[in-house]
């Protein structure tokens, strides 16, 4: 499959099957990848403001817990999205911000933003 594939090529294509040259479907794996309650609401944050410590990423995502923003923030970083930088300071500090691969994402927040504001009042 051509990976310069324009999005009207891409539309008209939803209509068929569309796979990767191995076979497989190339949105499940993204899907896979972002889903879960907080994501992209952590990723969201990332692209507004970054880097992040841990406390502040939880602060705007109330009413997250720490086990399951730890396990998130994990999540994302396994999948290269997120970067964790652990500074060796007393008290420790970490920052968190989005890899080249997570920064790609922000056209599609665009896009979700876009509909959004079309779609819900």
């Amino acid at each position: 499959m051509n990976q310069s594939m324009t999005y009207e090529e891409f539309q008209k294509r939803v209509g068929s099957v569309i796979l990767t040259e191995n076979g497989n479907c190339p949105v499940t794996p993204v899907v896979q990848m972002l889903q879960g309650k907080w994501k992209l609401q952590i990723i969201y944050e990332l692209c507004i403001q970054s880097p992040m410590r841990f406390g502040e990423l939880k602060k705007m995502l109330k009413p997250i817990t720490n086990t399951m923003l730890t396990n998130a923030l994990k999540e994302l970083e396994g999948d290269g999205l997120v970067h964790r930088e652990q500074y060796n300071e007393i008290p420790p500090r970490v920052e968190y911000s989005l890899t080249e691969k997570g920064t790609d994402l922000l056209p599609i927040f665009y896009a979700i933003s876009q509909w959004g504001m079309k779609y819900i009042p």
